[in-house]
């Protein structure tokens, strides 16, 4: 019903990863698997609906706090995962971090900490220290098939005096782990024992392979929010817009004051409005379609890496299209491998310590694209890897 294989030309279109590509590596025009946008066209119900909307030709103010944008979202979590959501416990804003930055300002103090498991996307980083906090890791313990939590250390964490958050990312970012009920359960007590306040990204959540459960269905108590946004799962984050469930009335009054009094943002963009409605009460088809395609991108460079280099013993992620590859069985100079796919292969690939300490040796790559890129993106890392590891 869908095409994914045909490969659209980005470039020329001020596109991040297409275009500037040169800001993070250094040249020009290389073939790009790096930030988490898709290189897909978006669904096209929600063409249909954009372009109906600008037929219209007036683009003014507008606003998000009304049924139309609650109920599909609300109805939108329902339908796909079995959670009866309250609409009055929702809010806007123009992004993820943003709501997440806000709800760190007012849950904690500056100098107070914020968990995080780890690796961990770099914005949370940046984020949590340009507030004025740190970041307490968790990091996550690599076995023959996936990522585990750390228990007895992360419970150490959490129960420290300055601990007062934990910014949980489900899926997690960048291993692809989908977190099980009892996981999810273990960290709410964990969290209501000692104080901990829970933000849950869940940008990816329409990503998941394997079930995917939301924070509300294992809350202890109401001080936890869940953010997220249409943006990753179909790819329109350049029309801006995120959203919350805020569980707590006092923490959801004083988000809305900043959002509003303070920052002067509760106006939406109202074609990221429009674009939330048609995805959330249409697009169901499309992301199932879509989701099919990941995963089959996933299971290629597993089998075609794997092929290669056994000794790898590379897994799909649970969730994400994001490919999470340990490369440290192979002893690579990562240094040296960067500048060989870039020199010799023309090919962006992020490299794994991007996300902290945890992520050496490893190299993170977007697979949101045709079939065909992917199959480029794998002779370069494979090529470039063969010429590492041979004699020079």
């Amino acid at each position: 019903m869908f095409d994914f294989d045909t490969p659209i030309d980005r470039l020329g279109t001020y596109c991040t990863q297409w275009d500037y590509v040169e800001d993070r590596f250094g040249k020009k025009d290389l073939l790009p698997f790096t930030i988490s946008d898709m290189d897909f066209e978006t669904a096209p119900c929600i063409q249909a609906a954009l372009q109906a909307r600008l037929a219209h030709g007036v683009l003014g103010y507008s606003r998000w706090n009304h049924a139309d944008f609650k109920q599909a979202i609300t109805g939108w979590f329902l339908r796909r995962y079995g959670a009866d959501l309250d609409a009055d416990h929702l809010v806007y804003g123009p992004s993820v971090i943003y709501i997440i930055s806000q709800l760190i300002e007012e849950w904690s103090a500056r100098g107070e900490g914020v968990l995080v498991h780890t690796p961990a996307y770099d914005a949370f980083e940046k984020m949590i220290t340009a507030n004025g906090r740190h970041m307490l890791v968790s990091p996550l313990i690599k076995t023959a098939q996936s990522y585990e939590i750390n228990w007895p250390q992360f419970e150490a964490q959490a129960a420290r005096e300055d601990c007062k958050v934990l910014l949980l990312c489900s899926p997690q970012n960048p291993t692809g782990r989908v977190w099980t009920t009892a996981e999810l359960l273990r960290m709410a007590e964990i969290c209501q024992r000692y104080g901990v306040k829970v933000i849950s990204d869940d940008i990816h959540m329409d990503m998941a392979f394997e079930p995917y459960v939301p924070w509300s269905e294992v809350a202890a108590d109401n001080q936890w929010a869940l953010v997220s946004s249409g943006s990753k799962s179909f790819n329109i984050p350049a029309l801006t817009g995120a959203y919350a469930f805020i569980a707590d009335p006092s923490a959801r009054a004083q988000y809305l004051t900043q959002l509003k009094a303070a920052h002067g943002l509760s106006s939406p963009s109202i074609l990221g409005v429009i674009a939330h409605i048609s995805a959330y009460t249409e697009g169901d088809a499309w992301l199932d379609s879509l989701k099919s395609y990941l995963q089959a991108n996933l299971q290629y460079v597993e089998k075609t890496l794997n092929q290669a280099f056994p000794e790898l013993n590379y897994r799909a992620p649970q969730g994400t299209y994001l490919a999470w590859i340990d490369l440290s069985p192979l002893h690579i100079d990562m240094d040296a491998l960067q500048r060989c796919l870039i020199d010799d292969y023309e090919v962006a690939i992020m490299r794994g310590d991007t996300y902290g300490d945890e992520g050496e040796g490893y190299v993170r790559l977007n697979v949101g694209c045709p079939r065909v890129k992917v199959a480029r993106g794998m002779e370069a890392l494979i090529g470039a890897l063969q010429k590492q590891r041979s004699p020079q």
